[in-house]
């Protein structure tokens, strides 16, 4: 059901109690007295109760449906049903949707066009008056003001199935603010830099993901289970395309090497990226390790980040296999269409001079 809050009580009416070394859930009901309903210790088993008593608390009639409570709603029904990463931000970009739609309550249809360019300027206020408490604060809000339209027109879509609403969906003719994709092609010396200052779990995930081409996710969720018939087989997790990656040359050199790392530990997971403890090596504990291997090595953000591995795998393979196609197939696109356009516009299109 997705990981655990990164903040305690981050889930509307879900509430954390650490008592010593361990972790309890509660249901606030609200009311006066408060009544607090146990959830018990286990995050996925809490969860997942908790998502039955907002559907029990959904069904319950209404004599005005605010977006508040068509928010609440989807959040039990409809963000499970994602994948884990989604829900995390999905779940992020609700909360700020009811906190600007829900200021003051009012009904679900009294949201028009207008509204939805307001939040969208409230947004970037919102972005700017972070930065200035916090320079190191990133972006400047365009790119969450269109992901959290988008996830407004969704739910507003949603609702219009489950009947809450037959209005238009009003953000329909709001244009989105511009954005300006990651061009960035890693360099072969700042990849060597970055792969010298790091530890042996992160090298190991560096050449998965270049040599592979996936995204991180699923680059950290391949196990020594997806290795069948001298092939690495998967399905991405963002499309769930089935892929097949034959373990040859490089590939096959660095499964030998995780292999035979992992006999030298007494236990350890099936993942093929662990850690120095045999551990599965999580999202959280790869960007803390890359940033310090970035920054010992002197390498900005800017100029490489993790991700950026997969756009290089796609723009190297393309060059030397002298086929736009092959990238296709390895990155798993749909189309080579998007394919040239991901990995052309980071290097530039190889030409020869006039003469």
């Amino acid at each position: 059901m997705g990981r655990r809050p990164s903040k305690p009580n981050a889930v509307p009416h879900l509430r954390v109690r650490v008592r010593g070394k361990k972790t309890w859930y509660f249901y606030d009901h609200g009311g006066k007295p408060r009544r607090e309903e146990p959830l018990g210790s286990d995050y996925g088993l809490a969860i997942k109760r908790w998502a039955e008593i907002e559907r029990e608390s959904a069904e319950k009639p209404r004599a005005v449906i605010t977006f508040r409570y068509v928010g609440d709603r989807y959040r039990a029904e409809v963000l499970p049903t994602k994948a884990p990463a989604t829900q995390i931000s999905n779940s992020r970009e609700l909360s700020k949707l009811i906190e600007f739609f829900d200021d003051p309550p009012g009904p679900l249809e009294a949201i028009q066009p207008q509204h939805v360019r307001q939040y969208m300027r409230w947004r970037l206020d919102d972005v700017q008056a972070k930065k200035r408490k916090n320079p190191k604060h990133r972006g400047d809000g365009r790119i969450a003001a269109n992901r959290e339209k988008a996830l407004l027109s969704h739910i507003w879509n949603w609702a219009r199935e489950i009947g809450y609403t037959s209005l238009p969906n009003p953000c329909i003719g709001v244009h989105g603010y511009s954005e300006e994709g990651r061009d960035v092609y890693v360099e072969d010396d700042a990849y060597k830099a970055v792969w010298d200052a790091a530890d042996v779990p992160l090298r190991d995930a560096m050449d998965l993901a270049y040599l592979t081409g996936q995204r991180p996710a699923d680059t950290l969720g391949l196990s020594v289970t997806n290795i069948r018939d001298d092939t690495l087989q998967f399905r991405q997790g963002k499309t769930g395309k089935a892929m097949r990656i034959e373990v040859i040359g490089e590939l096959a050199a660095l499964l030998e090497r995780i292999a035979a790392r992992k006999k030298e530990l007494k236990v350890h997971a099936l993942r093929l990226i662990i850690d120095e403890n045999g551990q599965p090596l999580g999202r959280d504990a790869l960007r803390y390790r890359f940033d310090r291997a970035r920054e010992t090595a002197k390498v900005s953000r800017e100029l490489f980040q993790f991700r950026d591995l997969r756009a290089k795998a796609g723009t190297d393979k393309a060059d030397t296999a002298g086929d736009v196609r092959q990238a296709q197939r390895q990155l798993g696109h749909t189309s080579v269409v998007m394919t040239e356009h991901y990995v052309r516009k980071r290097r530039g299109e190889k030409v020869t001079p006039t003469r």
